[in-house]
């Protein structure tokens, strides 16, 4: 009986963790798992699949223009290499990344996108987190495209692993949210969180984005939400693990595979 009575209240909690003012899905790079990444086409279908935001990664272009790619280089995205910060964002424009790779033959015809189309494509209510890849030369022309597309401050958190560009940015744009990125370092060590906790709240940071390996459980994420931060993870395509997460309490989960993960969460709280 005492099992019985743990299941349901696990499946209860896990169910309010899917209500709409619980756990937040995040498309990572868009929906990435179905169409190329950090493309418009991905981040188009990370919200026809159901995510409550998505994600993108930025650079500053050699002529100041922000675009969306996650590496510095093209070279795995288009199969042709070029430097990011050193090449004209009309180089760049000529790239496909809708047709390489894994995503040869599939249908796709994808530019490398400017952010500022990329947030054209926001809904109302719903997000886009704002991965900085670059340095802080990137934030004068970012406060000017962010102004540009009048989205909301709520709607255009921006995300960093690198703390000094993340606080600057957090000086300049106040009113944005900003999540720090963490992960394990080349020892494969995760950083202590009371330290990544007490480096947010000094950088007044609304939260951490924390790679899935970090040992969450409740406890953990009620150290988090107890000194005021939320708690995001990623990138999450493992239903138990997004299972655990979000029964410990998680703000959100960022994952490929938007639509199946959320599927795959709503069966296991069914069973």
């Amino acid at each position: 009986m005492k099992n019985i009575l743990f299941c349901t209240c696990l499946l209860a909690s896990l169910m309010s963790g899917l209500s709409s003012n619980g756990l937040e899905i995040v498309a990572h790079r868009g929906a990435s798992y179905d169409a190329p990444e950090n493309t418009l086409a991905a981040l188009r279908l990370g919200f026809e699949q159901g995510a409550e935001a998505v994600e993108c990664d930025i650079y500053l272009t050699q002529d100041g223009k922000i675009m969306l790619m996650h590496d510095p280089d093209t070279l795995r995205t288009a199969g042709v290499s070029n430097r990011m910060a050193v090449t004209t964002s009309r180089v760049l424009r000529r790239l496909d990344v809708g047709k390489w790779g894994q995503w040869e033959g599939k249908g796709f015809s994808e530019p490398v996108p400017y952010l500022s189309e990329a947030l054209k494509l926001v809904p109302e209510g719903k997000r886009i987190f704002i991965e900085i890849k670059c340095g802080p030369e990137i934030l004068p022309e970012l406060e000017r495209v962010l102004k540009a597309s009048r989205k909301k401050p709520e709607q255009t958190p921006l995300i960093c692993f690198n703390y000094e560009t993340l606080r600057q940015a957090k000086e300049r744009l106040p009113k944005l949210e900003m999540y720090w990125l963490a992960g394990a370092d080349k020892k494969k060590q995760f950083p202590p969180v009371d330290e990544l906790i007490e480096k947010a709240k000094a950088a007044k940071f609304e939260g951490l984005d924390l790679n899935y390996g970090f040992p969450i459980d409740r406890e953990f994420v009620q150290k988090v939400h107890g000194a005021g931060l939320k708690l995001y993870t990623w990138t999450v395509d493992d239903p138990v693990v997004a299972a655990k997460q979000a029964e410990a309490g998680v703000d959100g989960i960022t994952t490929n595979r938007p639509q199946w993960l959320r599927e795959q969460l709503r069966l296991r709280a069914s069973r």
